[in-house]
């Protein structure tokens, strides 16, 4: 299609001519091998992974990379079967523009492993091109509530009923994880982003409220942002093996990590503040 490929390319330009930044990093060494969830009942079991949204990239390399350190993996996507994957994974048929259905997910994950998934990561999202390429406007009200539920309000109802579920377990990481991107601070000049850029800037805010309201009880909640190692936004270039090394070292530990974690392949966290 003419016009999707005339907005890849420049997307393209605009990912390649981003400003520079100025980085910190900080690199993890801890090992990875986890640590049993016990519930309060004082059942001890492998910790479980919820990964809300799991395509063929991110989701899918999420996925093996929490598998290989022992966790038991449930994914949800549209495409769900709601059996056993050939890999061993909890396959859940989802629709993430009816927020309301978040629920159910749970309640098949904790029927199926006997506890609530100690880290929770949201990994999809929606945009719609506007039928006026060049008015950011023309989306219509239906299609820009649409994919804001995708984006922002399934994220919230599952970090809801990330809590709740936390609240049953005692030992072990409690995290939220959210893919996100740069377009909670950059304001991209390509009408096809706003639904996603709307999307993102809105969970980067909840989310951080949640990070420093529930930190006290050992809750942490992350907007994951990869970048290129210059801080520019990776865009279309997403990593998926970049992301499950980063997403099971924050399983592990988030000391000295912020809720707003940048992070660069083969260095994790890195500050580009």
């Amino acid at each position: 299609m003419p016009f999707l490929h005339s907005t890849t390319q420049r997307l393209q330009n605009l990912f390649s001519s981003q400003p520079n930044f100025k980085s910190t990093s900080t690199q993890s060494t801890t090992s990875l091998k986890h640590t049993s969830t016990t519930t309060k009942n004082g059942t001890m079991s492998a910790p479980v992974v919820l990964i809300l949204g799991s395509g063929p990239r991110v989701g899918a390399a999420v996925s093996k990379a929490f598998a290989a350190i022992g966790y038991k993996v449930a994914v949800a996507a549209r495409k769900g079967t709601d059996a056993k994957t050939d890999e061993g994974y909890l396959s859940i048929k989802a629709d993430f523009a009816e927020p309301k259905s978040i629920t159910a997910v749970y309640d098949a994950v904790k029927a199926e492993f006997g506890a609530a998934p100690s880290i929770v990561v949201y990994n999809t999202g929606s945009l719609t091109p506007p039928p006026d390429k060049d008015s950011v406007l023309s989306i219509s009200a239906d299609r820009f509530t649409h994919d804001l539920k995708v984006n922002t309000v399934a994220p919230f109802v599952a970090a809801q009923e990330a809590i709740k579920g936390w609240a049953t377990l005692s030992a072990g990481a409690k995290v939220f994880i959210y893919t996100g991107n740069a377009l909670n601070k950059l304001i991209m000049p390509v009408p096809m982003m706003l639904d996603v850029g709307v999307g993102k800037a809105a969970s980067a805010y909840w989310l951080g409220q949640a990070d420093g309201a529930y930190s006290a009880n050992g809750y942490r909640f992350i907007y994951a942002d990869e970048r290129q190692p210059d801080g520019k936004m990776k865009g279309l270039a997403l990593d998926g093996p970049a992301h499950g090394t980063f997403y099971t070292q924050l399983a592990k530990s988030t000391e000295g990590i912020p809720w707003n974690a940048t992070f660069v392949k083969d260095q994790g966290y890195v500050s580009f503040e």
